[in-house]
């Protein structure tokens, strides 16, 4: 598929841009280590591309061009967030199976903050080839990378992961203070009996919500108008949860309570008040690697 340049290249970009959609927050999520994060990095992606788009010619691999500029973005993102560690040069003369089966199983089983233990280069490299199947000579033009150096990255990616694979999480379990956990119960609970004036009652004046994947809205009286679109669908349970840490109204559907939930709202507050709502609930590829925990 090629993208040229025209009057309808925004719309061939948005449709491209939603198919692939899933398999960049996969690759995003793993580089930043985080399911939020990594929709952030996604998000600036899309908005370089777009940017990029009226000064680019003929795009002969679309899918890779978006790669690029999502790996970049990433990599930007780790230096403004200072996580970044030096990164040695690989031994190019180091062998590996380009086609390993049990790293693949290794790597897609991998959370997030182990793929943080990764030096950028080994990260990068195995979840392009180990968790969304890329060859060596995509994941070579993507990365703009030599393709033995891919491998010795792999070698020494899948070997360390396999090492981190044995080693126990010792993070410590989230919590919520009093005030925060009567804040975010209130707010649960008048939402599944759909007491959506209540709810509102809990918004601060300045408060902002982003629908991701579809609209952002500000103030109380256009934030308000959110409510009725979930007042109209019977398909959502809300319970009380944490996703990587930060508080979360965890959304199960209504007609399978004890599944895993499908999607998630952040919230957070400002003298007991909503002062923000990040709803994914058109974005659930995110919570298919998320970390979450129901309270």
């Amino acid at each position: 598929m090629n993208i040229t340049i025209d009057v309808q290249q925004r719309e061939v970009f948005s449709r491209l841009f939603g198919e692939l959609r899933p398999k960049l927050h996969r690759y995003c999520a793993r580089m930043t280590g985080s399911v939020i994060d990594g929709e952030d990095v996604l998000q600036e992606t899309l908005a370089k591309a777009f940017e990029a788009l009226p000064n680019t010619g003929p795009i002969a691999n679309p899918e890779g061009w978006l790669f690029r500029i999502a790996h970049n973005t990433a990599l930007d993102f780790l230096r403004r967030r200072a996580r970044e560690k030096s990164f040695s040069d690989e031994d190019l003369d180091m062998i590996v199976d380009p086609a390993n089966p049990t790293a693949a199983r290794q790597a897609a089983a991998a959370g997030l903050h182990t793929f943080m233990r990764l030096p950028v280069t080994q990260r990068s490299s195995v979840i392009m080839m180990d968790v969304l199947g890329y060859s060596l000579q995509e994941i070579s033009a993507t990365l703009d990378t030599s393709i033995p150096a891919i491998k010795a990255a792999l070698h020494r990616g899948r070997h360390r992961l396999r090492h981190l694979a044995d080693e126990p999480d010792d993070r410590p379990v989230p919590r919520l203070s009093g005030a925060e956990r009567l804040l975010l119960d209130a707010y649960i609970d008048r939402f599944n009996a759909r007491d959506f004036d209540a709810v509102r009652d809990m918004l601060a004046d300045e408060v902002r919500l982003e629908l991701v994947a579809r609209t952002r809205l500000n103030g109380r009286q256009e934030v308000g108008t959110y409510f009725h679109n979930y007042s109209q669908v019977q398909d959502w349970r809300f319970v009380a949860g944490f996703i990587e840490g930060r508080p979360a109204a965890l959304v199960r559907d209504s007609d399978d309570p004890a599944a895993r939930p499908s999607y998630f709202i952040l919230l957070a507050w400002q003298d007991g008040k909503l002062l923000t709502v990040r709803d994914f609930r058109h974005a659930r590829y995110v919570t298919d690697c998320a970390e979450l925990l129901v309270l």
